[in-house]
């Protein structure tokens, strides 16, 4: 159970905890916070940013069930120095119009800038592609990813919705956390799946051991994803997935937990690396869209349809059927 406060300086997360006794509390905000790296985790429970029961703990302390557990987030060091510029580059829009952005994201091209990453994302495009439109992006919580409402890995393709405005962004945000947003993929997996369907229901969290990853655990956050399947082929079978949370890299993790990771996955699926069609990153494609207009109420439906490079990987399948 979790609830933020949100200021100028800093965020604060609350959490009662609800697992096993004796999970370490580095662990717990580790899992919790999957976009930070451990070394920065260590550094707020050093800097005495992290409380449980309302104290000020070890990172080696041990949580019970009850506990409860306080984050202080500060804000980006680099929040008001590090502003994304404007970048022209061709977008495939799919929708727009004063409140929202429907964009179709191509393979390679990361969502939004970062320290590390500073130029040649979704978002510098996006600046551009408004700014000549006349119009803006929504100020976000932090000032490199305007608008930004949920977002796909750099080589998965697909659709994203970007808030204009400021009350569409609080919208669309709630609409993503209350599972309200329907977003389904289109996904080439290793290996024949029999089952018409089903669900994964399997907790997420960074890997221990490879910080580029994540795995699932039952230590990790809360993760569900529904599959059905499209198409068999020999040696590999066409999936719809579709997410009911939206983890970090959770399709593809899940992926890999039922034993069908994803074609050409450079993390997950390095066991088939003999198999892969090209070194373009997995075969992942978000091709449905649903919500409800921010401002209007309208229910919307979006779809893209796989792109070529994923095409052309099917076309040299052998088809077994639906």
């Amino acid at each position: 159970m979790r609830s933020v406060i949100l200021t100028e300086e800093k965020t604060v997360f609350n959490y009662t905890y609800t697992g096993e006794d004796g999970l370490r509390l580095d662990q717990f905000v580790t899992n919790q916070f999957t976009d930070e790296s451990r070394t920065t985790i260590k550094k707020w429970i050093k800097d005495k940013l992290v409380t449980v029961n309302g104290k000020v703990a070890k990172a080696s302390q041990s949580l019970v069930n009850g506990d409860l557990i306080g984050v202080e987030k500060p804000a980006p060091a680099e929040a008001e120095e590090f502003k994304p510029v404007a970048e022209k580059m061709a977008l495939d829009i799919v929708f727009e119009d004063d409140d929202i952005l429907v964009v179709n994201k191509p393979a390679n091209l990361v969502v939004h800038p970062s320290v590390n990453h500073p130029t040649n994302t979704l978002v510098n495009g996006l600046l551009y592609h408004v700014q000549e439109n006349g119009s803006q992006l929504a100020v976000g919580r932090e000032s490199f990813r305007p608008g930004i409402v949920h977002r796909l890995d750099k080589d998965t393709t697909g659709l994203l919705v970007v808030a204009k405005s400021q009350a569409a962004l609080e919208n669309l945000t709630k609409q993503v956390a209350n599972h309200q947003m329907t977003r389904i993929y289109a996904g080439l997996v290793y290996g024949e799946i029999f089952e018409a369907g089903g669900t994964i229901d399997a907790p997420i969290r960074r890997h221990e051991k490879d910080r580029l990853k994540f795995e699932t655990n039952e230590a990790g956050r809360h993760a569900v994803t529904h599959f059905t399947v499209k198409h068999r082929y020999v040696g590999y079978t066409l999936v719809n997935f579709q997410l009911e949370t939206g983890r970090t890299h959770q399709i593809r993790v899940h992926a890999n937990f039922i034993n069908h990771p994803i074609v050409d996955d450079p993390l997950y699926a390095r066991q088939y690396k003999e198999r892969f069609f090209s070194d373009n990153g997995q075969l992942l494609h978000a091709h449905r869209l649903e919500l409800e207009h921010p401002v209007t109420g309208e229910h919307m439906v979006f779809d893209a349809p796989i792109p070529d490079h994923f095409q052309e990987v099917l076309h040299q399948l052998t088809f077994k059927g639906v």
